[in-house]
């Protein structure tokens, strides 16, 4: 377990933010490890032959080992609008003893990495480019549903601040956290003492991590990466058939959209209300308002929607 120490001035410095290289990186590992997390074995299914046509053979090796891979790979986003394209820009700018002390901690007991330590340089322009090929390829096509489920986790984080306080955040970011007194055990493979400075602590939910990770090598904002909430309902999209008749018509999700739009509600209300993420909200009701089945009328910046005539005489007739 790593054990954080609050203090006085670090409690009262932590913040949630999104990193869009902290799901390339968890999601390489999630595909190199068959069953790591069943949420996702469809995705996982469909993408690891595609992992393997990327040919990023180092990046690879270097980010699945059990105890430690590169800090500077995800630097930490400086606010919740960080950008992907900022990332890689951070990556280029790592130093080269940085990348060289990173490398080295992955590299031990590898003789397979070897290679990666003779010119630092070199090295961190290579998995640069492997980094963006990864974003490109397995995380660009699916990040506004991504985005959708790690932005819903942060405005429910904060909100948990209001009204719990810093213990209710971090002993809701995994089953495995404890608190005692002013420190908190994380579970992790690593043991390890953490002290917060005047820099506080950041928080990063991942949709595709498996479990706690934690940054804590200097001069990295320290940070805790935990698995997201909701994860289940990522690929909920796909029809199921149940003993519901509308379901088994138009789909298990667009059935309960439609009962619930009874009365008008917005696409981010609905997604809160239903627990799935507001971009698969989003082309279900865009699908069934193509149908005739829902009506729309803006309100200020959102949009409310609310089942047609139609869309209650198709609700009525199931039930």
């Amino acid at each position: 377990m790593i054990e954080i120490q609050l203090g006085e001035v670090g409690a009262q410095r932590v913040r949630l933010a999104i990193s869009p290289l902290e799901e390339v990186l968890n999601a390489i590992r999630l595909l190199t490890r068959p069953g790591r997390a069943p949420a996702h074995a469809r995705w996982a299914v469909a993408n690891r032959a595609t992992l393997t046509g990327l040919d990023v053979p180092e990046l690879v090796t270097l980010v699945t080992g059990d105890r430690y891979f590169p800090d500077f790979l995800s630097p930490p986003p400086a606010d919740r609008w960080t950008t992907v394209e900022d990332q890689l820009e951070a990556v280029t700018h790592t130093p080269d003893e940085q990348v060289s002390l990173e490398v080295t901690m992955s590299a031990a007991g590898r003789d397979s990495l070897e290679d990666l330590l003779v010119d630092p340089a070199k090295t961190r322009d290579l998995l640069t480019d492997q980094m963006s090929r990864c974003w490109d390829t397995l995380i660009k096509p699916i990040w506004p549903r991504l985005k959708d489920l790690l932005d819903t986790d942060v405005h429910y984080r904060s909100r948990q601040f209001g009204s719990g306080g810093i213990a209710k955040v971090l002993t809701g970011l995994h089953p495995g956290v404890v608190i005692d007194g002013n420190r908190f055990l994380m579970p992790t493979y690593n043991s390890a003492r953490l002290d917060l400075d005047d820099r506080g602590l950041l928080l990063v939910p991942s949709s595709f991590a498996a479990g706690i990770g934690v940054m804590m090598t200097p001069p990295w904002q320290p940070s805790v990466v935990y698995p997201a909430r909701g994860v289940a309902t990522l690929w909920e999209d796909v029809p199921a058939s149940t003993g519901d008749p509308l379901a088994a018509v138009v789909g298990r999700t667009k059935a309960r959209v439609l009962r619930e739009l009874g009365d008008p509600a917005s696409t981010t209300t609905l997604a809160l209300r239903l627990g799935v993420v507001p971009s698969t909200i989003s082309e279900h009701v865009k699908a069934l308002a193509a149908a005739g089945l829902l009506s729309a009328r803006r309100s200020g910046r959102s949009v409310h929607y609310r089942r047609s005539a139609l869309g209650d005489e198709v609700v009525a007739s199931a039930t």
